[in-house]
Formats: C-alpha cells, sequence, structure tokens
C-alpha cells in the first residue's frame, strides 16, 4: 500500500506542477505582448529616466559625410557652348560628431534643444586628401549673373567690370577644404564693405562653411510622457510651426520628427516623415521591404518618386517652384535666391534630360537611392544612409562678360552621403533588451503552455490504469441461491451423487 500512495501523490504532484506550467504559459501570451509595449512606450519617450534617453542625447552610432565632387574637364568648351564633362572625384570623408545641448523641459510636453555638429577629415577612408584641387563653377560669379539676368544693362556691365578687376572668372580651381570650409573672396570683402546687408556670408566663403561647429536650429518636439501618440513629433522650429520658405501653406509645414527617432510599433504601412533644416522643408519616406540588421528585424523606407518632382508631375509640390525639370527641388527661395537645386546623386530618379545634358554622369538605384532601416518595435534607427546632390544653374547673361556662351544647364558641384550604423556594444545591449530578451519570452510562454499539458497528462493517465482489471486483486463473486445457476456453473454439472441433474420445471 505504501508504494501505491506513493505512486498517487507523485502523480499528483506532477499533475499540479504542469497546472501551474499551463497557467503560467497562457497568462503569459496574454500578459506578455502588453508588457513590452508598456515597456517600449516607457522606454522610448523622451524622459531623463528612459533608456533610450541618453541615445538621444548623444548619438552613440557613428556618422560619416562621404562627398563627392564633380571636377569639370571642359571648362574653356563650356564657355564656348559646348556640353559639360565632369569626372567624380572622392570621397572625401568627415567623421560627424553630434551631441544635444541647451536642453530644456516645458509644461506642455515639449523639450527644446539644439543639436550641434563637427566635422573631422578621415584620411584613411578617404580617396584623396583636402589639398586635392577641384574645378568647379565660381557660385559667387555664375549664380550673381543668373540673379542679375532681369536688370538694368547698366547695372550688369558694373558687375563685369567689378568681376574682372577682381580677378573673378566663371569657373575657379580651389582645394577641397577650401570649397568645404570656405576660401578668401575679394568679391565677399567688397560686398561686405559696401552692402554690408545685401550678402549673408561674412568672412570666408565655403559649401560646407556654415555646417561645421554649428547647430541645425532650435527644436521642439514632443516627449510623448503625458500625450505618447505624439513622442518624437516636432512642434516648432526656430520658434515657429511652419516655414515661409516656399509659396503653398503645404509645403511650408514642419511635419514630423527631427530626424533621429520616430514613433514605435511601426507597419508597412508606415511612413517616416521629417523636418530636415537643410533641405528647408520636411520630407516623407515610404516603406519599401522587411530586412534584417545584424540580426535585428528591420523595416527599410526610401525615398519615394515624387520627393523632387516638380509641380506638373505631382501637383503638391506646386508649392516648391518656380521649378525646372521633374526631379531637382528648386532651393533658392531658401539660399540667398542663388540658383541652387537639390536632388537625388546624379540626377537619379529624374527627368533623364537633366543627366543626358552633362557627360560624366551614371545614375543607378544601387548607388544613388537613399534609405532608412528602421527597428519597427522601437523605432529607432539601426541603418541609414541619405545621400543628395547640390547643382547650380548656370547660363550665358548678355552683358556680363564672365559668362561667355554658356548653354542654360543644371551643373552638378557635388553630391554627399550622410550614413550611420548601430554597432559595437550598444547594438549588442540593444540586441540584448529588445530583440533576444522579446523572443525568449514569446518562445517560453508556449514551452511551458505545452509542457504544462504534457505534465496533466501524467496524472490522468495514472488515474486510468489504476482502474484496469487486475485479476490478483479481483475480488469473489457472491454465493449463489440453491438452485440458480452460478455464471461460474456449468450447463451440464453432475450431482453430488454423480448422476445428472433433470431440470426443474
Amino acid at each position: 500500500m505504501g508504494s501505491r500512495a506513493r505512486a498517487r501523490w507523485v502523480a499528483a504532484a506532477v499533475g499540479f506542477t504542469g497546472l501551474l506550467c499551463a497557467v503560467l504559459g497562457a497568462v503569459m501570451i496574454v500578459a506578455v505582448p502588453s508588457i513590452i509595449k508598456q515597456q517600449v512606450h516607457k522606454n522610448v519617450r523622451i524622459d531623463p529616466n528612459s533608456l533610450s534617453f541618453g541615445m538621444w542625447k548623444e548619438i552613440p552610432v557613428p556618422f560619416y559625410l562621404s562627398v563627392y565632387f564633380f571636377d569639370i574637364i571642359n571648362s574653356k568648351d563650356i564657355l564656348e557652348g559646348k556640353k559639360p564633362q565632369v569626372r567624380e572625384r572622392g570621397p572625401y570623408v568627415y567623421r560627424e560628431f553630434r551631441h544635444k545641448g541647451n536642453i530644456t523641459f516645458n509644461d506642455n510636453d515639449t523639450v527644446s534643444f539644439r543639436e550641434y555638429r563637427s566635422f573631422q577629415f578621415e584620411p584613411e577612408k578617404s580617396n584623396g586628401l583636402e589639398s586635392d584641387h577641384i574645378v568647379i563653377p565660381n557660385i559667387l560669379v555664375l549664380g550673381a549673373a543668373v540673379m542679375m539676368e532681369n536688370k538694368p544693362i547698366g547695372l550688369k556691365l558694373i558687375m563685369t567690370l567689378a568681376f574682372s578687376t577682381l580677378g573673378e572668372r566663371a569657373f575657379m580651381n580651389r582645394t577641397v577644404g577650401e570649397i568645404m570650409w570656405g576660401y578668401e573672396d575679394p568679391l565677399v570683402h567688397l560686398l561686405n564693405k559696401y552692402l554690408p546687408d545685401m550678402f549673408p556670408v561674412k568672412g570666408k566663403f565655403g559649401l560646407f562653411a556654415g555646417l561645421n561647429n554649428s547647430d541645425s536650429g532650435l527644436f521642439t518636439v514632443f516627449t510623448g510622457i503625458k500625450n505618447f501618440s505624439r513622442v518624437h513629433l516636432v512642434d516648432k522650429w526656430n520658434g515657429v510651426s511652419k516655414v515661409n520658405f516656399w509659396h503653398s501653406d503645404e509645403c511650408n509645414m514642419i511635419n514630423g520628427t527631427s530626424g533621429q527617432m520616430w514613433a514605435p510599433f511601426m507597419t508597412p504601412e508606415s511612413s517616416l516623415e521629417f523636418y530636415s533644416p537643410e533641405a528647408c522643408r520636411s520630407m516623407k519616406l515610404i516603406y519599401k521591404e522587411a530586412g534584417i540588421f545584424e540580426g535585428i528585424p528591420t523595416y527599410r523606407f526610401k525615398a519615394p518618386n515624387t520627393l523632387f518632382a516638380n509641380g506638373s508631375t505631382y501637383p503638391p509640390n506646386e508649392g516648391f517652384c518656380p521649378c525646372l525639370e521633374s526631379g531637382i527641388q528648386n532651393v533658392s527661395t531658401c539660399r540667398f535666391s542663388a540658383p541652387l537645386f537639390l536632388s537625388h546623386p546624379h540626377f537619379y530618379n529624374a527627368d533623364p534630360v537633366l543627366s543626358q545634358a552633362v557627360l560624366g554622369l551614371h545614375p543607378n538605384e544601387k548607388e544613388h537611392s537613399l534609405f532608412l532601416d528602421i527597428h519597427p518595435v522601437t523605432g529607432i534607427p539601426m541603418n541609414c544612409s541619405v545621400k543628395l546632390q547640390l547643382s547650380l544653374y548656370i547660363k550665358a547673361v548678355r552683358g556680363i562678360g564672365q559668362t561667355g556662351q554658356i548653354e542654360p544647364v543644371v551643373l552638378p558641384l557635388l553630391w554627399f552621403e550622410e550614413r550611420g550604423a548601430m554597432e559595437g556594444e550598444t547594438l549588442r545591449t540593444f540586441y540584448t533588451q529588445l530583440v533576444l530578451m522579446p523572443k525568449v519570452l514569446h518562445y517560453a510562454q508556449y514551452v511551458l503552455l505545452a509542457l504544462g499539458c504534457v505534465l496533466l497528462l501524467v496524472p490522468i493517465v495514472y488515474h486510468i490504469r489504476s482502474q484496469g482489471p487486475d485479476a490478483k486483486s479481483q475480488p469473489r463473486p457472491a454465493a449463489q441461491p440453491d438452485g440458480l445457476p452460478s455464471p461460474y456453473t456449468p450447463l451440464l454439472q453432475e450431482s453430488l451423487s454423480g448422476q445428472p441433474t433433470s431440470p426443474k420445471t
């Protein structure tokens, strides 16, 4: 009896353990998604107590700025009206350092900050040195010529004389460092001396002179602490909720985030919208495909074909005009009226007329498209590559001799790529906390449920077997009354006297 009781006790204990496992597994299936969602909400908002606050404040991802110049081969031929020919030089790579300062939490669930940037040349990652010479258009001369096209002829003749006196020409041969970070120009000094309010540049003139050791303006974004539905969205930039560079309210709107984090729990129907101070506008990227980055699931977002389309091709972009061919955006209204245009590199995704007008351009999607890989659960970028091109519209202007016989053309100056990818300890921590642990919990809940069901079968099987027939423990049948055959009595049975009995009537 002792062993039988012990077996019953073991079966009951196993069954109870199975019940606990099954209940725990079922509870986890119901509760774990809610817990994960709650933790993500808690840790991606802009809160000094959240896990992502340090990442938001001091971006741990190494960013690099790669610059490619279009070196002009036939500058003399261009002045004679021939088609420009360029060759791509670079990349010239700079390590980009970013950090946020002047962080102020406001009472309306927003935080204000400035993001400071600095650049450091990386010779070992570059294909060339900052001392390399590049022939590019003289933006001050050719840009000013287009801006003066409709001015009185006398004024244009005076400008021609001034250019000649100062030694200014249509094309110039400068080093990479000078083009990037600035060079002394006598025309700039002349304008600042006699017309100090006419030209915004003081001192050296360079395409990236205003970016190094600078900030991108005062951003005010929603923290998501009180109202999570607006987390990371921009409330104001430099104190305004919309800019005044463009010709429609829709184009002037400041939409989306500041371009560093987005709301979590994305779907393929989600889009990435952000405001870019460099482009003076909001941009929207669309979902392309799902992927994996270093073991982390991602959604890849790309630029739509309509991003730089002109108003004729895509009417909502009419506010960015006056436009030329589709695929380039006129940014003169936010770049001191200079005839500058923004596009994808090599006029990728633009009207083929643009790339055909310049020899040496070879647009293709693999090398010239931009993308952002986002972890859809948290809205944090894992890998990004933003590529843009800056071009100058040039032409011969009657009355300004330096322009010669230049045929109207949008001439590329350079294109650049800003790229960054999560790596090192930051990547491992992110993977462990936001990918590995949720995955372990996901599988653990089903393992517990399955194990519980299996363990619950043990007492059931034991009970069924314990109720089965056992010849040795079968009780003897009760005595039957005389004259009535027992179930065990043969139909033919001899009497005690050895004579067969006769049936009773």
